[in-house]
């Protein structure tokens, strides 16, 4: 068995006018890393090659992540100004780090044994009763005490 070589040639990547324009409209989309490579036409190894030997590849992308983001900047401006309160308040949030007041509400649900509040009554009753009136109000009042069990 003998080994035969196979020709291999590897793709020479440059930055054509095409290819710098894939690059702006994936990084304008919002692509990034290998997706905007596999956008672009490249395997993401080629695309940071490229952006390593031609500055302008790496350029190219950045323009169009700052033309995107100005686009959709300018998309949500318009609709705040035309009164959507949720575009406001994402500009206010995202762009201003603007955060809304939190508010806590805490319920408090209690239960109330009705036996056992029956037993606490009692023995409070039994505790006034036990006890001997005062003598200025058997003067006032003259009133019997009698206990009920």
């Amino acid at each position: 068995m003998s080994f035969q070589s196979l020709p291999f040639e590897p793709r020479k990547i440059v930055a054509t006018e095409a290819r710098l324009n894939r690059i702006y409209e994936a990084a304008k989309l919002g692509l990034k890393g290998d997706a905007l490579a596999l956008a672009s036409g490249m395997l993401p190894t080629e695309y940071s090659q490229l952006c390593e030997l031609d500055p302008v590849a790496d350029m190219a992308a950045q323009k169009g992540k700052a033309d995107g983001e100005l686009e959709m900047s300018l998309c949500l401006h318009r609709a705040a100004k035309e009164g959507d309160a949720k575009a406001a308040l994402a500009i206010l949030q995202h762009s201003h780090g603007w955060v809304a007041k939190q508010s806590i509400s805490i319920d408090v649900d209690q239960r109330i044994s009705i036996t056992g509040a029956l037993k606490a009554a009692e023995s409070r009753v039994i505790d006034v009763l036990a006890n001997e009136p005062s003598p200025r109000l058997k003067q006032e009042v003259n009133a019997e005490h009698h206990i009920q069990r």
